[in-house]
């Protein structure tokens, strides 16, 4: 059956590694099911509402194209963090705008690559989709390193996240055994409410490495009186003490150390403010009560963007939630996410099935307590063999003059931006 219909497809929410992996899965697969046209919106759904949008076959012309799309940091089309009204009625001006630009392109399928603010966006536009009988289907494909979506076993973005943790957290620990003095590192990761991220600091550990001394998750209350005791007992057996801190760790009273570090500022229109500071604020108290040297390091935005390190499961679960979410618009399903179904660990093996978007949207998955040893900060082994499955292989960046080489989205006379 031909099909005439057009796909609007679009990255929102914090990059990954992986998330172009998820548009090649779109792009390769609507071009395969023979769509006509696959449309790319320009920093999300804001970026459609300011009709910026661009025709994607104008950019990705080969296999080739597709596979260095696949090994391309950041959002390729670009992206946002915009949150649609709440007022999901007909009239709405934002709501009417969206679907006048979609119904002029004869858009019939939307794909949304993002987390847990991305469905919400998708929620709405299906909800909206439903209440004027419109018969476009909106599907979301899941992305974030935070690994905080419910429903799916985990999400593209965190594999090659915990990967660049699980590396960084080793050599950040043999460089801390140079010199012969006592001192404590501590290493802020991201992940915001959820443990995730921090928790993968646990792979470190192994022949070659003793690993991450203490693990502070958010789940588990920051009591600084006795996380200074541990270390100070711990530096009677070793001088090099190296933590791995999350971001979003907070005090039994419900503080984010961010906030005693007072660098909390910019909020986005989800209400979400930047978290950074932690660490620093935990090396100024220990360092200040335990009068020992010092660091602070924030990974920042190299857990999302570290490309050259990505897994190779990570990628390939990108590509195919990409490709599936494609496949579940066709067979007219909408309002729903893509997610991913563990079938064993050993071999690790997966599939994709779809989950009603109201049972994700805006809520966090957060790390069970099973999977957290909370009397020694740490995780257990339970965590560390969730993880360990979705940080293997690599695909090796396609490389020119020494470097990776990545595809960017340029416009140009022929190549417009509409």
């Amino acid at each position: 059956m031909e099909i005439k219909k057009n796909i609007m497809v679009g990255q929102s929410g914090g990059p990954t590694a992986v998330i172009n992996s998820s548009l090649a899965g779109v792009y390769k697969t609507a071009c395969d099911m023979g769509i006509p046209k696959i449309y790319g919106m320009c920093f999300g759904v804001q970026g459609l509402i300011d009709e910026k949008y661009v025709d994607l076959s104008e950019y990705i012309k080969s296999m080739l194209d597709i596979e260095i799309l696949k090994r391309t940091p950041s959002s390729f089309l670009g992206s946002c963090r915009y949150k649609l009204p709440d007022n999901i009625q007909k009239g709405n001006e934002i709501y009417e705008k969206i679907f006048s630009l979609l119904k002029k392109l004869n858009v019939g399928y939307f794909i949304y690559i993002g987390g847990n603010d991305s469905m919400d966006t998708i929620k709405k536009l299906s909800e909206y989709a439903c209440l004027t009988e419109s018969d476009i289907k909106f599907i979301g494909v899941p992305k974030t390193i935070d690994n905080d979506l419910a429903h799916t076993d985990h999400t593209p973005g965190f594999g090659s996240a915990a990967k660049y943790i699980a590396a960084t957290m080793k050599e950040i620990i043999r460089d801390g055994l140079v010199y012969d003095q006592q001192s404590v590192t501590i290493v802020e990761i991201m992940g915001r409410n959820a443990g995730w991220l921090a928790g993968s600091a646990a792979l470190s550990e192994g022949e070659d490495c003793e690993g991450a001394d203490f693990i502070f998750l958010p789940e588990v209350p920051f009591d600084i009186d006795d996380v200074i005791s541990k270390i100070n007992n711990l530096q009677k057996r070793k001088k090099s003490i190296v933590i791995a801190l999350s971001e979003g760790v907070k005090t039994p009273e419900g503080i984010y150390l961010a906030e005693l570090e007072k660098t909390l500022g910019f909020e986005d229109s989800f209400g979400h403010k930047i978290l950074t500071g932690a660490a620093r604020y935990l090396a100024g108290v220990i360092s200040k009560r335990l009068n020992c040297k010092t660091r602070a390091i924030e990974l920042n935005t190299l857990q999302r963007c570290s490309s050259h390190i990505s897994s190779r499961v990570d990628i390939t679960e990108a590509f195919q939630c990409g490709g599936a979410g494609v496949q579940a618009a066709l067979e007219g399903k909408s309002g729903v996410m893509i997610t991913i179904n563990r079938i064993s660990d050993e071999p690790y093996q997966s599939n994709t099935s779809v989950f009603d978007i109201s049972d994700i949207a805006n809520i966090e998955k957060k790390v069970p307590i099973s999977m957290i040893d909370t009397k020694n900060y740490t995780v257990t082994k339970e965590f560390t063999d969730y993880v360990r499955p979705l940080i293997q292989a690599e695909i090796t960046p396609i490389m020119v003059d020494g470097l990776p080489r990545h595809i960017t989205l340029t416009a140009s006379a022929d190549r417009p931006m509409y």
